[in-house]
């Protein structure tokens, strides 16, 4: 498998479950993620030099779309009157099911830090199927000092494949968008949808559930 990156990780792709990638993209800096999401299409350069892009049928979150593992961690730690439950063994089916439709794909991957503190930051690795969510999630989390990457790791994962889409009948889901949090697993799996801030949003509620 082709790596490439400023960073590239001790701990590779292989420990969060993944086989059989075309490359990995590590820890790229904003401007080659830039690059990168014009030279694949992701994206247009507007006057002034922003970069623009479409999300799809997303164009905010899709929190109907939103589930949360239930299992003994969560049973009495989350208000269920206000949040959709998971069960344990359909997660599981829908996290080797992501890994699987990975085979064969290029991922960028970045490890940052969601928070300041380093008392309460939380070390996290975003595997994303578009530059372009790359250098989103980069530009609003913290990213590691140099020497803080060269033996990263992370405590909380969000594995991000748009192309992904969820069957509701096998998942037990409401459409093919699924955001699905295992608070016991700290691993977040998106699918179906575009939108970059479930990412983010991903982050938020991972912190807020410590």
């Amino acid at each position: 498998m082709k790596q490439t990156g400023p960073y590239i990780s001790k701990h590779g792709a292989e420990t969060s479950g993944f086989k059989n990638l075309a490359a990995t993209h590590w820890n790229y800096r904003p401007a080659a993620l830039y690059e990168e999401a014009i030279r694949r299409g992701e994206g247009h350069v507007a006057a002034n030099g922003p970069l623009v892009v479409k999300t799809g049928v997303h164009t905010g979150r899709s929190a109907k779309d939103k589930f949360i593992v239930r299992d003994a961690s969560t049973e009495k730690t989350v208000w269920w009157d206000n949040n959709k439950s998971m069960t344990p063994e359909a997660f599981d089916l829908l996290h080797a099911d992501m890994l699987k439709h990975a085979e064969g794909k290029e991922l960028f991957i970045q490890d940052l830090f969601g928070g300041a503190d380093p008392t309460h930051r939380l070390a996290t690795r975003v595997y994303t199927e578009y530059a372009w969510h790359s250098l989103f999630i980069q530009n609003l989390l913290i990213e590691p000092k140099p020497e803080e990457l060269d033996d990263f790791l992370p405590q909380f994962t969000i594995i991000d494949l748009p192309s992904f889409e969820a069957d509701p009948e096998k998942y037990g889901v409401r459409t093919g968008t699924v955001i699905a949090c295992n608070f016991a697993k700290r691993i977040v799996l998106i699918g179906g949808t575009s939108y970059a801030g479930e990412i983010k949003k991903s982050v938020f509620s991972m912190l807020n559930y410590d």
